[in-house]
């Protein structure tokens, strides 16, 4: 599965257009990372664990983009995109999304 951001893949012409495939999960804080974390934010550096959440969460919502564009029947996803949104206090939406493509 080719998953880009372009609106094309290279070397490859897009034969039909199956549709959006989207993936999300939302990932809440949990009291030891924020205890720890609030210490970090005095101290000032980077707060390794919520870039650690983050990312695992990027990751489960593209895997889930993915296995969307799967049952689409797709050969690739073009335009993909992310975005994130506090859904509840200390909880976020991570979505990965974009357009499911057979390929010639």
């Amino acid at each position: 599965m080719e998953i880009t951001t372009t609106e094309t893949v290279p070397g490859s012409d897009i034969e039909e257009v199956l549709g959006v495939a989207r993936g999300n999960t939302v990932k809440a804080r949990n009291v030891g990372r924020d205890i720890t974390q609030s210490l970090r934010n005095v101290t000032g550096g980077e707060l390794k664990s919520y870039s650690s959440l983050m990312s695992e969460a990027r990751e489960e919502a593209l895997d889930r983009m993915r296995q969307d564009a799967e049952e689409l029947g797709a050969d690739a996803v073009v335009n993909v995109r992310f975005d994130s949104a506090e859904v509840v206090s200390k909880g976020a939406e991570i979505i990965a999304y974009g357009t499911a493509v057979s390929l010639d």
